[in-house]
């Protein structure tokens, strides 16, 4: 299988499982997003300070309606149209955009940001690389990059500690979701060398511990356009 047909694969995912989705995420049937990575990511924005956000791959827009519940400028980017048009009826004030990942690292949105938040939304391989090297252009002087992801050590498993294309699942979700996405597993010198190729200086690195599993439950990266 290709790249460009795994890329196909989870986004076709993503408009499949759109409804079940947006039901998981608000009635937060998620114990890690409860417990640990929603509150994790927000810490994670609030310790950069800044005044505008681009979410990028914003689902049905919880970020952005939380960014604007500080008093923050936000904008919120997804391939999905039906998680779009969620979004948009959640927040009939916000500014919400469909736009796959291609689109966008051919022709950015014309705005500038302080941050670009990507949170849980980065699956693919060659295509995620093109995207991160264009986020500089919507980033203001000194802006930065937050992506919270599943953190390798983890996510792994039994498999061979090497990047490459994984199975994906929705074991421990609703019986409502079904044909899960594949996605692509980077080690954690991966992701930091991706951002140093694409014009980024990492600033933080944290791993938010599950309070009853004691493992971390994700990945944050924090890192500023040089």
């Amino acid at each position: 299988m290709t790249d460009d047909d795994s890329e196909a694969l989870i986004l076709s995912s993503w408009q499949a499982n759109a409804g079940p989705w947006i039901t998981a995420v608000r009635e937060a049937q998620i114990e890690s997003r409860r417990l640990v990575t929603d509150s994790a990511m927000l810490a994670a924005i609030d310790a950069c300070r800044p005044h505008s956000v681009l979410d990028l791959g914003c689902g049905e827009g919880w970020l952005c309606r939380a960014l604007h519940g500080r008093g923050l400028r936000a904008w919120g980017v997804d391939a999905t149209a039906s998680l779009v048009d969620a979004a948009r009826q959640a927040d009939p004030a916000g500014d919400y955009q469909c736009l796959d990942y291609a689109a966008f690292s051919q022709q950015p949105p014309a705005l500038q940001v302080d941050l670009v938040a990507c949170n849980f939304s980065l699956f693919g391989a060659e295509e995620l690389e093109r995207l991160i090297a264009s986020l500089p252009r919507v980033l203001k002087r000194d802006g930065h990059l937050v992506i919270q992801t599943l953190h390798p050590h983890v996510a792994c498993g039994d498999a061979p500690y090497t990047d490459g294309w994984r199975e994906g699942s929705w074991t421990g979700f609703d019986a409502a979701f079904r044909d899960p996405a594949p996605w692509y597993f980077r080690t954690l010198e991966s992701w930091v060398t991706l951002l140093e190729d694409s014009g980024f200086l990492l600033d933080r690195l944290g791993e938010p511990l599950h309070p009853l599993t004691g493992k971390p439950a994700s990945l944050l990266l924090t890192a500023r356009a040089t």
